[in-house]
C-alpha cells in the first residue's frame, strides 16, 4: 500500500452537499431504494421454490436484512463517511477488504437500475404507451431524466424521490386493498409439484427450490444496506442514521409480507410467476380481465419502479465517488461539479448500466448479477461488524446493535447461503459476475493499492485507527 502526494484543493474539488438530509429523508431513501422489489422482480422466486419456497426464502432474508441493518447501524454511527459498506470494511480488514467491498457493492447498485428499467419498460409497454414494442427508449430515458436530476442537486434529487415513494407506497396499499376480497389460500399452492426431492404442493420445487428462491427473497430488501451511503450529507448521521435505516426496513417488512400472501394468493401463483409487470397482471387474473385497478396499479406501479431507479443512481454515485476520492479507482471519476454531484460518477454507471438492459431485456439475470455482489458484500461488512467489535471494543459507537456479534454473525450465516444461492440459479451468469470481481481485485493489487490518497476520509479513519494501536503498543 502506497499513497501518492495530492494537490492542495483536491478535497475541496470532492465535496458533497452537507445537512441536506434528515431521518425522515434517509428512512425515504431506503424504502425508495427498494420499493420496486414490491412491484417485480421477487415473482421470479414463485418459479424457483413455489409459494412455499419463496415464502421461506423471504422469511429468510428478512431475518438476514434485519440483522444486518441493526449492525450496518452501529458501523454507520462509528464511521460516518460516504463510502459506507467500503469504509467499514476498510478500517476491519485492510485495503484490500475495503476495496473487495466496496467492488461488490458497486456490481450491486450498478446492475441493480437495470434490471429495474427492464421492469420498468414491461410496465410502460402493457400499457401500449407510445405505441412501444422494444424497451430500450424507456431504459435510455429512464436513465437521461434521472440522472440528470441528480446532477441538479442532492437536496432536490432527495425531495423528489421522497415524493415518487409516496406515490408508490399508495398504489401498493391499493393493490392490498382490491385484491384481499379474491384470496384464497388455495391459490397460493397451485404450483404442481415437480419430482424433486422433497416435493410437495407446498414446496414444488423441493428443499433445492428454498435455496434457489433465496435470490429473489433478497429481492424485497435490496439496496436498503445503502442508506449509510448518505453519511456525509446527513444532518447529523449519529443520531438520524439509525432511525433512517431501521424504520425504512420495518416499512418494508410489511411490504414484503403483505405482497408475498395477497398478490399470489389472488391471482394464483403459477399466474404470477413470470410476469415482468406481476401486479397489474395478478389483478387481470384475478378479476378475469381489465379494470380501474389494474390501470391504476400499472400507471401509479411506474412510481415505485421509478423511486428505485431514481435512488439506487444516488447509491452508485456515492460508492463510486468514494473509492474514486481514495485513489482505489480513477481520480477524476470522484470530481464534483458546481452543485457539488459527483458528475463523471453519475454517468458512467449509467452508461453501463443501459448498455446492459438494452442487449440483456433480461430483468430475472440481471437480478442474479445484482444478488452476486450484494450477498458477497454483505459477508464482509458483517465480517467487519464482527472484526471491530472483538478487536477495537473502545470504538466510540453511538448505536450498538442489539445482541452484538451474535446478530451479525447470524446475517454473515445466512448471506454466506445467499451467495451459494447465485450459482444455483445461474450459474453462468454468477460465474461471469465472479470473475469480473476478480479482475477487479486485480487491478487493485497490481495497481490501485500504490497509487491511494492518504487524506481521504476512509484512510484517516484507518491512519488513526493504526496510530492508536502503535500508542498502545509503546
Amino acid at each position: 500500500m502506497d499513497y501518492e502526494p495530492t494537490q492542495a484543493d483536491y478535497l475541496q474539488r470532492r465535496e458533497l452537499r452537507r445537512g441536506a438530509a434528515g431521518w425522515i429523508l434517509l428512512a425515504g431513501l431506503g424504502v425508495a431504494y427498494v420499493v420496486s422489489g414490491d412491484f417485480a422482480g421477487w415473482n421470479f422466486g414463485l418459479a424457483q421454490g413455489g409459494w412455499g419456497g419463496l415464502a421461506i426464502a423471504a422469511l429468510l432474508m428478512g431475518t438476514m436484512y434485519t440483522c444486518m441493518v441493526f449492525g450496518l447501524a452501529e458501523l454507520a454511527t462509528a464511521m460516518p463517511v460516504a463510502g459506507a459498506g467500503y469504509g467499514f470494511a476498510r478500517r476491519a480488514l485492510g485495503t484490500l477488504g475495503g476495496f473487495a467491498t466496496g467492488t461488490a457493492i458497486l456490481i450491486e447498485y450498478a446492475i441493480a437500475p437495470a434490471a429495474i428499467a427492464v421492469f420498468i419498460g414491461g410496465y410502460v409497454e402493457s400499457l401500449g404507451l407510445f405505441g412501444l414494442t422494444n424497451g430500450w427508449p424507456v431504459y435510455l430515458a429512464c436513465y437521461l431524466v434521472f440522472v440528470g436530476i441528480h446532477l441538479w442537486g442532492v437536496g432536490e434529487a432527495l425531495k423528489v424521490m421522497l415524493g415518487i415513494t409516496a406515490i408508490a407506497v399508495v398504489a401498493l396499499l391499493a393493490f392490498v386493498v382490491g385484491m384481499v376480497p379474491q384470496f384464497s389460500f388455495s391459490n397460493l399452492l397451485d404450483i404442481a409439484p415437480t419430482d424433486a426431492w422433497g416435493a410437495s404442493w407446498f414446496l414444488p420445487f423441493g428443499i433445492t427450490g428454498i435455496l434457489a428462491a433465496l435470490v429473489y427473497g433478497i429481492w424485497f430488501f435490496l439496496a436498503v444496506e445503502g442508506v449509510p451511503l448518505a453519511a456525509e450529507e446527513a444532518r447529523d448521521p449519529k443520531r438520524d442514521m439509525p432511525r433512517g435505516i431501521i424504520g425504512a426496513l420495518s416499512v418494508l417488512l410489511v411490504f414484503a409480507a403483505l405482497m408475498l400472501f395477497v398478490g399470489p394468493g389472488a391471482a394464483g401463483s403459477d399466474a404470477m410467476k413470470a410476469s415482468d409487470n406481476p401486479l397489474p397482471h395478478a389483478v387481470r387474473t384475478a378479476f378475469g380481465g381489465d379494470n380501474w385497478l389494474a390501470q391504476f396499479i400499472n400507471y401509479v406501479g411506474l412510481a415505485g419502479l421509478v423511486a428505485s431507479f431514481f435512488s439506487i443512481i444516488y447509491a452508485y454515485s456515492r460508492m463510486l465517488f468514494a473509492l474514486s476520492r481514495a485513489g482505489y479507482l480513477p481520480r477524476g471519476l470522484s470530481v464534483t461539479g458546481r452543485r457539488k454531484t459527483p458528475y463523471l460518477a453519475l454517468i458512467v454507471p449509467a452508461t453501463i448500466g443501459f448498455a446492459l438492459a438494452a442487449t440483456t431485456k433480461n430483468g430475472a439475470l440481471l437480478i442474479n448479477i445484482a444478488v452476486f455482489g450484494a450477498t458477497v458484500s454483505y459477508v464482509l461488512m458483517m465480517l467487519s461488524h464482527i472484526v471491530l467489535r472483538v478487536r477495537e471494543p473502545d470504538l466510540p459507537r453511538p448505536y450498538r446493535t442489539p445482541g452484538g456479534v451474535v446478530t451479525t454473525s447470524v446475517a454473515l450465516v445466512l448471506a454466506t447461503a445467499a451467495v451459494v444461492a447465485t450459482f444455483i440459479v445461474d450459474p453462468k451468469a454468477a460465474a461471469i459476475t465472479a470473475g469480473i470481481f476478480v479482475i477487479a481485485l486485480g487491478y487493485f493489487w497490481f495497481y490501485s493499492r500504490h497509487h491511494l490518497v492518504a487524506n481521504a476520509p476512509e484512510e484517516e479513519f484507518a491512519a488513526i485507527a493504526r496510530a492508536e494501536s502503535e500508542l498502545a503498543g509503546d
